[in-house]
């Protein structure tokens, strides 16, 4: 295998093709994991913070990293997990809450309207990614993954999940 003088940017640029295995249309850095890239001689650390604590897709994208990285000619590829601080839908970029939307995943509110120690708070008034309408309730806590809350629209009466407030 050739190896190669590691470079952060292109590093960064690899690390945006691999997806998040739970929503494939969004990369790790989109959705706002991939915490530090540092280079060290042939050794590159990739810092990644899971969406929540026990997330089961953190195993996988730290494979898919370790895996992306070495077919590029990377000698020596270490992922290492932080969880604090705690990762925040504040995290995810611009382009990828636009992804999530596209995707009829409804990206996190600009600014979170529930956000409080109760586990079961109040709705948050949640915008359909479907017909952008505002008449929506929460039908779960719990969506298609434990980071997401699972609503309907009252309008186009679709299901679609929505990103908790983290």
């Amino acid at each position: 295998m050739n190896t190669m003088t590691p470079d952060i940017q292109q590093t960064w640029s690899y690390l945006e093709e691999i997806k998040d295995p739970e929503i494939p249309v969004l990369s790790i850095v989109d959705l706002g994991i991939v915490r530090e890239v540092a280079i060290d001689d042939e050794a590159v650390t990739v810092t990644i913070t899971p969406t929540y604590t026990g997330c089961p897709a953190m195993d996988m994208i730290a494979a898919s990293i370790k895996m992306e990285l070495m077919a590029r000619g990377f000698a020596d590829v270490l992922v290492k997990f932080v969880i604090s601080p705690a990762w925040t839908t504040d995290w995810m970029t611009e382009k990828g809450k636009l992804q999530l939307k596209e995707y009829g995943i409804a990206p996190p509110n600009p600014r979170q309207q529930v956000c409080n120690d109760k586990l079961f708070a109040p709705d948050e008034a949640v915008q359909c990614p479907h017909c952008e309408s505002w008449h929506t309730r929460r039908i779960s806590e719990f969506g298609s993954t434990a980071c997401k809350a699972l609503y309907q629209c009252e309008d186009c009466k679709e299901p679609f999940d929505y990103f908790k407030c983290h």
